[in-house]
């Protein structure tokens, strides 16, 4: 029984991404990592989608965290 039950599928999906980023530059990887635990934020909408291995929750999660971070640099930029 895992610790976290509603992150199984996350974790699941973002394990199944170990070996590209053992692929990685050092400071690409520690880069990576740190994108894709930033999902957990968006967990129980990736779950809700209901997928094993929900690459495509996976990445338009990461896609909401950078539309997040553009709209913030906007609005720094026109104040």
């Amino acid at each position: 029984m895992a610790l976290f039950p509603r992150d199984d599928t996350l974790s699941k999906e973002i394990e199944s991404w170990n070996g590209f980023a053992d692929g990685l530059r050092a400071e690409d990887r520690e880069l990576f990592k740190q994108m894709l635990n930033q999902c957990y934020k968006h967990v129980e909408a990736i779950n809700k989608k209901g997928e094993l291995f929900p690459t495509e929750s996976l990445l338009m999660s990461l896609i909401l965290s950078q539309q997040e971070l553009i709209e913030f640099l906007l609005k720094q930029i026109n104040k």
